[in-house]
Order: structure tokens, then C-alpha cells, then sequence
């Protein structure tokens, strides 16, 4: 049976949660996590731009059908600091989705390409406290998902299951709020977020509720001195991912939905004005529902610039 709510999962896994840039209020670049948010604020007046390249692969098949579904996913963002406290964002993908499956003894490949549903959001800093060598910052954001991307996309089989459309067809308001401690050495970031999936095309995808943690720790170089030396960062960070079950004509899906934790080690390299990344999240635990398809592993890689 098809696994319609992977889809949107992973959009809302590659889009929603990367959209933050890790910008402080003099301009400078500083470490940030990689898979979901941080409450660094953008410097007033100063833009932050992030490309991020996004490999999620899902092929332990529970079910007889031998799945196998990779999302490769091309994200780019644009963030703007209104104030020192208030930042704006705008996320837009570009979405490579592919999904084999053995049906009757063949083996079917069905797919689709395109840019995928805009997401805007505002975060505002609501806590900071600031002292010499660390600070603390608490941050609420919300914002809405946008049905730009193609929903209705068809094959020689008919129309492509929404796991493997680019777009959702919906308007999914989000809301969530992140915290960050920072010091010179480590930094550790948590958040909480909540999206809601609304209904289209008869299909309506399960809420997702995340909480996310992160820590960052400065392997080089070990002894700061004068100027503003570049960073290499080791990263490991967590990701809890809770999913109700779709439904379809008013009827919930019995193999969608579930719980799932990644782990997931990355590194960092930071400039004053630029960072590259890369993260692969790993499954340590999948409580899923039915046949849900379950995840593999999920890589990123990515760079992000603040002018």
C-alpha cells in the first residue's frame, strides 16, 4: 500500500526546519544547528541566503510491495533582519521525487520534478540576556506554507500519489519557538515546533509536532586569539518527529503516521561571512503505523552566506 504521508513529511523535515540562518547582531556568521532552527538573530538590515541540497531515502518496506522512495530535494532560502529582534524568511525547494514499487510481479517506477510549495515565516527574539563570553536568546516564529507547488502531477498510471508530488495543494500554518545558549566554546540550541496539515484534493496529511536539539562544540581552533580567525565545528544533534495519520475521503490511513528519532552527527567550517555544513541523520528508533514506509537516512549538505 502506498505511503501518501511521506511526502509531505520530508518537505516539512527539508524546508521547515533549515530555514534559519546562524547571523548575530554584529554581521558575523557563527555555528547554528543544521536540521532545524536557531534564535541567533539576523543583524538589521542584512540578508541572509542559504542553499541546501537534501538526499532523504526510505526503503525498509514493511509491506510485500518492496518500496524503495528517494527525495532529493534543492532548497534555497533568503532570510531579511527587519530589527535586531525580528527577522523575516522565504523558503522555496526544488523537489526530485522518485518511488519504485513491484505490482503484479513488475517493477513500476513513478515520478516527479518541479519547485515545490513556497513556505514564509517571522521570528521574533522575545528573551535575550547577554553577557561577556556567552548569551542566551529565546525566540517564538511563525508562519504558513503556501500551495504553489504542482499537486496534480500525472503518469502513464494516472495521477502521482502525494508522496511523490512536488506540492501538497494545501495552506499548512506552522508555529514553534527555539532557544540558544552560546558561548565561546559550544553552543546548544532546542526547539519545539508544530505544523498544521490542511486538507486538498480529498487528502489531508498528518499534523507534525518536532523537538529538536543541538549541540555544537569548536574543535578548532582550540585557543582563541586576535581577529576572527575561521571555526571547525562538530555537530551532533536530535530529532524527534511525531506524525498523526493521514486521511483520505474523511477515512484515516492505518500505514501512515508514527514516531520517529534521528541522530544526527555533522560538521561545520564558519567564516565571518559564509559556512558550509554537512549532516546525515540517522533512524535509531521508528514506531510507525502499519506498513508506514521507514526512512534510511536522510544527508544534507549545505552553505550559507550573510551580506
Amino acid at each position: 500500500m502506498f505511503n501518501p504521508h511521506q511526502g509531505l513529511r520530508d518537505f516539512f523535515t527539508t524546508v521547515v526546519l533549515i530555514v534559519s540562518g546562524a547571523v548575530t547582531t554584529t554581521g558575523s556568521a557563527w555555528s547554528a544547528p543544521i536540521t532545524f532552527n536557531t534564535a541567533l538573530p539576523v543583524a538589521k538590515n542584512e540578508f541572509l541566503a542559504r542553499e541546501q541540497f537534501i538526499v532523504n531515502q526510505s526503503g525498509d518496506d514493511p509491506a510485500n510491495l518492496n518500496r524503495d522512495r528517494t527525495a532529493k530535494t534543492a532548497v534555497s532560502v533568503l532570510g531579511y533582519g527587519v530589527s535586531g529582534k525580528l527577522a523575516l524568511f522565504g523558503v522555496l525547494p526544488y523537489r526530485d521525487n522518485e518511488l519504485k514499487l513491484t505490482v503484479a510481479g513488475q517493477r513500476l517506477s513513478r515520478s516527479a520534478d518541479g519547485f515545490g510549495d513556497l513556505t514564509v515565516f517571522g521570528r521574533y527574539t522575545l528573551v535575550q540576556r547577554d553577557q561577556p563570553g556567552r548569551n542566551f536568546r529565546i525566540a517564538p516564529f511563525a508562519g504558513i506554507k503556501a500551495p504553489t507547488g504542482d499537486d496534480d502531477k500525472r503518469d502513464a498510471l494516472g495521477v502521482l500519489p502525494p508522496s511523490v508530488q512536488v506540492g501538497s495543494g494545501s495552506w499548512d500554518p506552522l508555529v514553534g519557538v527555539v532557544s540558544t545558549f552560546q558561548t565561546l566554546d559550544y553552543q546548544i540550541d532546542g526547539q519545539i515546533s508544530y505544523q498544521v496539515k490542511n486538507k486538498a484534493n480529498d487528502f489531508e496529511a498528518g499534523d507534525v509536532a518536532r523537538l529538536d536539539a543541538s549541540l555544537q562544540y569548536r574543535l578548532w581552533p582550540r585557543t582563541l586569539g586576535a581577529g576572527l580567525p575561521a571555526f571547525f565545528y562538530a555537530i551532533i544533534e536530535a530529532n524527534l518527529v511525531h506524525q498523526q495519520k493521514d486521511r483520505f475521503n474523511g477515512y484515516s490511513n492505518p500505514d501512515s503516521g508514527g514516531t520517529r528519532l534521528f541522530l544526527s552527527p555533522g560538521v561545520q567550517y564558519v567564516t565571518r561571512r559564509w559556512i558550509a555544513e554537512t549532516v546525515i541523520q540517522l533512524p535509531v528508533l521508528q514506531n510507525l503505523n502499519g506498513n508506514a514506509l521507514e526512512n534510511d537516512y536522510i544527508a544534507r549538505v549545505s552553505a550559507r552566506f550573510n551580506f
